[in-house]
This record gives structure tokens, C-alpha cells and sequence, in this order.
């Protein structure tokens, strides 16, 4: 019998979504059996240096729409880029033609449990024995998860190719400081690391449990009804690197818990088994350390996608804290030390802001220069212009989009309450169509 695995929410039988929209919500990656996937934080030294006397290691990164995209030879081949994802336990290949190429073999099989309710079975299978190379940075015998068909579809999402999700076995490994602003990693050997002092610089304890990183974080929510308190309540969060959004709360998971006033009903995102459904909203504050964020937008997914957890942390989390909260601060993630450390950069100040126009875009391949759009939100700048979902978006504002990468036409989208853009879309029978878009925030 083949062995469960959880992706995402709920568990449920074997699912597969022909066309995946991540959306912001990548949710962690749990294994369930077997025991090779539960190793102890102690026991998972999978990555060293590839000069012993070297001090520190420098990797530079990419973002694309809030998503880390690291370069990486696989079995001496490459490179091929993967998202950076400490809420994955396990790295998964989801590049199938790649993983052929490669010659990689298929071990033990296993079902992916997943949200959503499409009923396609999808299959993911054990590796063992991958050797993955970072510039400086070496793993010579790592484990992997094989999908047995592209139903994430992160290149599309991403605007840019992504051939897998490198894991938590990294930050394990290492102590890895981020700087966003500079788009580096810096890897020290845990033994010898020294943190870096200043002022501004505050730490926030992780608990490490099954691979992932978990902090207890200060959430005051929006008052329902004026007598209510806004006093801060302390929720434990995943330490989420793979998830675009800022935070994610799961108010099936504490009776404290509740949808803000004002909430937009929307799709977060889709998982392996389908449309992840629920509502955006703002809490009133996000405390880190001695650092509070304002007005933080946040996810609430519908209690019945949220999946059922066996035990541990995992278990008992509330919700998850990602990449758009992360990105404001110097970070310096030490699983070996069991602290976050953090420190405010030029970014911490940038408002949380949505979508104002309404449409969610796909690049298509095989330059991921083309985009098209996937949805139209009801009630939208979007719809009220009578865009379609299927057509193609060419120019903003006179300006060919092909020209932009992903994550900078999806800037253009929020720039501005109240800014008018003029769009120049094709229909999906190949006529033109300008329409103009006065941006309105949604939430």
C-alpha cells in the first residue's frame, strides 16, 4: 500500500488540479509515513560547505511575486531553479521531464493528500541518493519527493521557470541569513556562527518539530463590536518562506479567533486537490519581537480545507507567517540556535496592499513572457471594465507587458488607489480590446 503524505489542508483521498494557482497561499509540506521523512533537526546535517575552510557561503536569489528562486545543479547537471521553502519538510521535483533526464528512480510510491475536491489522482514518489549543489554549498546524498505530474504549475504562477521547491533541509543544515534588499543568502556553519549585534536587531524563539520552524507571534485582531479588546493574542505560526502572503490564520483552529469586519470572499489559492476558498481581510497588528506591523493583510481559508493534524506542533499552530511580513526584515533563521533574528530593513514601513483591479494573471510558457488572465474578481475594477477570464493582458498604459517580468505587471495592479490604467487586451479569438481601469482597494 502505497504511504499518505499532506500537502496543504485537509486529508482526503488522492486529488490532482489540472491547473494550480498558488495564489499566495503555498502551504507546508507534512509527511505523514514513512519514518525516513520524520528525521530530527539533530539528525539533518544534509547540506555543508564545499570548501571546508570557507567561513561563510554566499547564494543569490530572485524574487518573483514574493517567491525566493535559488539556482541549483542536480546530480552534476544544471542549473535548475527551485523556490526556498522552509514550510516544506521535503524537497519536491515537480519538473517530471526533468527528473527523467536525470535518470532519477522512482522508489517507493505514495498518495498525496491535499485540498480541494477535484478527483484526478495524483502520484509522488521517494528518491534517494540526489546530490544538489549550491555555489559553495553541497548536499552529496539527499531524499526527495518526485510528482508524477506537473499539477503545481509554479513556473506559471512565478512568471519565470521553477523546476521544484528545495526545502527546510538547507536552513537545517545551516545557519542562513536573508537580505532581501541585496537578493542574498548567506550560509555560516551553526558551530562556529556569531550573531550580529545592534540595537535594532530582536530575536524571536522557533520551535523546531518535523522539520518545520514554528514561533509564537503577537496577533491583535480587528474588534468585532466596539467593547470587544484588541489586546494582542499569542498564536503560534509556521515560519513560512514558500508562502507569498503575509499571514495566514486558521480560525477553525482557536475559538479566539475571527473574520475582521470588513473581509472580501475570495480564492486564496488552489492546492493539490483543488480551490483553496475563503476570505481576505486585515488584522490590526502583527508583534515580532519588539517590532508591530500595522493593518497586515491576511488570509482566512474556510474551516473545511484547513486539514486535520495528527499531532505535535503541527497540531496545535493557528496559522502561518509568510514571505510578505518576512521580506520587511533582515532575518537571520537559525534552526541549529532555535531563534529568528530580525532587524527592520527599507522595506518595513511599505504598506499591505491587494490586488486593485480584480484579475489574477498566468505567464504562459514557453518564454513566460505572455500572461493571461485566470479570474476576474466579482465586483471589481476588472469586471465593471467587462475584462474576461482567458484573455490575454498586452499593454499597461501603452507599455508592452511582455517587456516586464510577472511580479512587476502584478505591481502595476496595486500601485495606487483611485490611479486610472488604460489596458490593451486580446480575446481568446485573437481581437484587440483597450478598456480603461480606475484601481479601487478592494480590502
Amino acid at each position: 500500500m502505497a504511504a499518505s503524505i499532506f500537502l496543504g489542508s485537509r486529508a482526503v483521498a488522492p486529488r490532482r488540479a489540472t491547473r494550480w494557482r498558488v495564489v499566495g497561499l503555498l502551504l507546508g509540506l507534512l509527511l505523514h509515513l514513512p519514518a525516513w521523512a520524520q528525521q530530527a533537526p539533530d539528525e539533518s546535517q544534509v547540506f555543508a560547505f564545499a570548501r571546508l575552510t570557507a567561513k561563510r557561503v554566499v547564494v543569490k536569489f530572485k524574487t518573483q511575486r514574493n517567491l525566493l528562486v535559488v539556482a541549483a545543479h542536480i546530480n552534476g547537471k544544471g542549473p535548475y531553479h527551485f523556490l526556498l521553502d522552509t514550510g516544506v519538510g521535503t524537497s519536491l521535483l515537480t519538473n517530471t521531464a526533468l527528473a527523467d533526464s536525470l535518470h532519477i528512480k522512482r522508489l517507493e510510491e505514495l498518495r498525496v493528500v491535499g485540498t480541494g475536491g477535484e478527483d484526478t489522482p495524483l502520484r509522488a514518489f521517494r528518491t534517494e541518493t540526489v546530490r544538489v549543489e549550491l555555489p559553495g554549498l553541497v548536499a552529496p546524498n539527499m531524499s526527495w519527493l518526485l510528482l508524477s505530474d506537473d499539477a503545481l504549475n509554479l513556473s506559471g504562477y512565478a512568471g519565470t521557470r521553477i523546476d521544484g521547491i528545495l526545502g527546510s533541509e538547507l536552513f537545517r543544515s545551516l545557519v542562513v541569513a536573508i537580505w532581501p534588499l541585496r537578493n542574498e543568502l548567506v550560509c555560516y556553519k551553526p558551530d562556529n556562527y556569531q550573531p550580529p549585534k545592534g540595537r535594532r536587531w530582536t530575536s524571536v524563539p522557533l520551535v523546531i518539530d518535523k522539520n518545520k520552524a514554528y514561533l509564537e507571534a503577537g496577533i491583535a485582531q480587528v474588534p468585532v463590536a466596539p467593547q470587544e479588546s484588541a489586546a494582542p493574542l499569542p498564536l503560534l505560526l509556521v515560519l513560512d518562506t514558500g508562502a507569498g502572503h503575509a499571514l495566514s490564520l486558521e480560525v477553525s483552529a482557536d475559538s479566539r479567533l475571527h473574520l475582521p469586519p470588513e473581509h472580501l470572499r475570495t480564492d486564496l489559492g488552489r492546492g493539490l486537490g483543488g480551490l483553496i476558498s475563503g476570505y481576505l481581510g486585515r488584522v490590526a497588528s502583527v508583534q515580532l519581537g519588539r517590532y508591530k506591523l500595522a493593518r497586515v493583510l491576511t488570509s482566512y481559508p474556510d474551516p473545511g480545507q484547513v486539514h486535520q493534524r495528527l499531532r505535535g506542533f503541527e497540531a496545535q499552530r493557528q496559522g502561518n507567517l509568510g514571505y510578505e511580513v518576512l521580506k520587511r526584515f533582515d532575518l537571520v533563521i537559525d534552526y541549529p540556535h532555535q531563534r529568528l533574528l530580525m532587524r527592520p530593513n527599507n522595506q518595513y514601513r511599505t504598506a499591505f496592499e491587494h490586488d486593485m483591479c480584480g484579475i489574477e494573471l498566468l505567464a504562459a510558457s514557453p518564454g513566460f513572457n505572455r500572461y493571461v488572465i485566470l479570474r476576474v474578481a466579482a465586483g471589481s475594477p476588472a469586471e465593471t471594465a467587462g475584462i474576461e477570464p482567458d484573455e490575454e493582458l498586452v499593454a499597461v498604459n501603452f507599455l508592452p507587458v511582455s517587456a516586464f517580468p510577472l511580479s512587476e505587471v502584478t505591481r502595476m495592479l496595486r500601485a495606487q488607489d483611485g490611479q486610472r490604467l488604460w489596458l490593451l487586451l486580446r480575446r481568446p479569438n485573437g481581437d484587440m480590446h483597450a478598456v480603461s481601469v480606475r484601481l479601487r482597494r478592494l480590502i
